[in-house]
């Protein structure tokens, strides 16, 4: 079973991005894949593949 939520180091590896820049993504007000339970952040794997989808296309 696939895991529905990824944590900001898991996010870090499936993007291979760095800390620094993952957490600057998931803190945008917008993005529509992220959120915040108690103080950590969390990633909705689903919604982030069609986030990168959607910004994939704009260009």
């Amino acid at each position: 079973m696939e895991k529905a939520l990824l944590t900001v180091e898991e996010f870090c590896s499936y993007l291979g991005i760095g800390e620094t820049k993952a957490r600057e993504l998931i803190r945008q007000p917008k993005n529509g894949f992220s959120l915040k339970i108690g103080n950590k952040w969390y990633v909705n794997k689903n919604r982030l593949d069609q986030w990168l989808a959607s910004e994939c296309d704009k260009y």
